[in-house]
């Protein structure tokens, strides 16, 4: 594939933060844009930040308190909108800096949200399935008064899943004497979720993949394609490539991945939520590292598991011709400066993996109307959205030359920005 060549390079330090990171990417952004500096001040805090104990009673009767966050960016546009995680690493600064990218993830797709995330400091392993719904129903509760449907929206994230959300729509309709369905997305369809939903990352991610490979003149069914991670968003991605004529040459879970040049058979391969940790379980030619599966010769590399795997680190190892980003945030800003030195593109988390909040969107309005949607349409309308954006940061790449990330930012930024002058600063 034909690369056209990056036209800036960044020497700044590398730093692992997603709240150093995003603001660093939001100054970035406001370079290449005409936009009050006041407003930029503005969005590299967050409106407010809600810290919250979370008191668990253990099934042997021991009672332990966890710390839960529910960090809210901006609303100019709309009501909060982002995930909820149960990890041991969430803290108060990851979910500002993941909220600040959903402020702009939501705005690059046009949608009329701002950024929210939140989440409860908890290793979700450690949790019966008991002790996950009473953990979720007080964080529920500790939150009744900061979200809604036209407040804040939660969804999944990691962690999390579609009953997590049950559970917390459960708990905060009791709590406001009727059943309110948006309060949160992701919810099984049965109880107002939307179908599509779960798989809606991945199938974004595949349609991005399909267009930068058209965009660089190749062809899909001659791509080669590494996948890094194999939950939700890898496994939906890998399996839509190979069916629309790709070869998925490499896959991965925690434990490591699993390698055949001529191509896996991805549908034949569990995905975390149907079998954990079973990649390397699977008859392949040859097994690697999650390090090594990074630095393969493939046209396509899709990261899509966890943040900052590509560092300054290895950034010059990173062998494939296009980096299509699925995960969040999975490439340091230093690294970011390397692959564009090298011409390599990237294209950017905040496009590629809104799928999840775009149909999140959806879910949100047949909740409002109280009229499901239909698979086929909601699939439908996700390729529309995903094309549109695709084109509008596009055109900002060919007219400006910049990277796609710098594109997508300056896409979202003016679309933020226009708002916030429309509505101007409450005294």
């Amino acid at each position: 594939m034909t690369m056209t060549p990056a036209t800036e390079t960044e020497t700044e330090e590398e730093l692992d933060s997603a709240l150093i990171t995003a603001r660093r990417q939001l100054e970035r952004a406001a370079t290449h844009v005409d936009v009050d500096p006041g407003v930029v001040e503005r969005l590299k805090h967050p409106t407010r930040v809600q810290q919250v104990s979370v008191p668990l009673e253990r099934d042997d009767g021991d009672v332990e308190v966890f710390t839960g966050y529910r960090a809210q960016h901006d609303d100019v546009r709309g009501p909060y909108k982002g995930g909820l995680r149960y990890h041991p690493d969430v803290t108060s600064d990851e979910c500002i800096g993941l909220s600040m990218w959903m402020t702009w993830k939501c705005a690059v797709m046009d949608l009329p949200f701002g950024g929210g995330k939140g989440g409860v400091t908890v290793d979700p392993k450690d949790l019966s399935a008991d002790e996950t719904e009473r953990l979720t129903r007080r964080f529920a509760e500790e939150l009744r008064n900061v979200v809604g449907p036209t407040k804040d929206v939660p969804a999944p994230d990691m962690g999390t899943d579609a009953q997590t959300m049950a559970w917390f729509m459960d708990a905060y309709s009791m709590q406001q004497g009727e059943t309110i369905p948006g309060v949160v997305t992701g919810k099984p369809p049965v109880i107002g979720g939307s179908y599509g939903r779960e798989e809606a990352p991945g199938r974004s991610t595949a349609i991005v993949v399909r267009e930068a490979v058209d965009y660089y003149e190749g062809d899909l069914s001659g791509t080669t394609v590494a996948v890094q991670g194999f939950g939700s968003v890898g496994a939906n991605a890998a399996r839509l490539l190979e069916d629309w004529g790709a070869t998925v040459v490499s896959v991965s879970d925690v434990n490591g991945a699993i390698y055949d040049p001529d191509g896996l058979e991805t549908h034949a391969i569990p995905t975390h939520n149907e079998e954990p940790e079973a990649v390397l379980e699977q008859d392949a030619p040859e097994t690697l590292t999650n390090e090594a599966i990074l630095e393969l010769d493939v046209d396509v590399l899709v990261p899509a598991a966890v943040g900052n795997v590509i560092t300054a680190d290895n950034a010059d190892a990173i062998d494939a011709d296009i980096v299509v980003e699925g995960a969040n945030g999975p490439t340091t800003f230093a690294a970011d400066a390397i692959l564009e030195e090298r011409n390599v593109p990237v294209i950017p988390d905040i496009l590629a993996n809104a799928g999840g909040v775009t149909v999140s969107y959806f879910e949100w309005l047949q909740d409002i109307n109280r009229r499901q949607w239909k698979l086929k349409r909601v699939n439908e309308e996700l390729e529309t959205h995903m094309l549109k954006a695709w084109d509008h940061i596009r055109a900002v790449v060919d007219e400006e030359g910049l990277t796609w990330r710098d594109a997508a930012y300056v896409v979202a930024l003016s679309r933020i920005a226009e708002a916030k002058e429309s509505r101007g600063l409450w005294p």
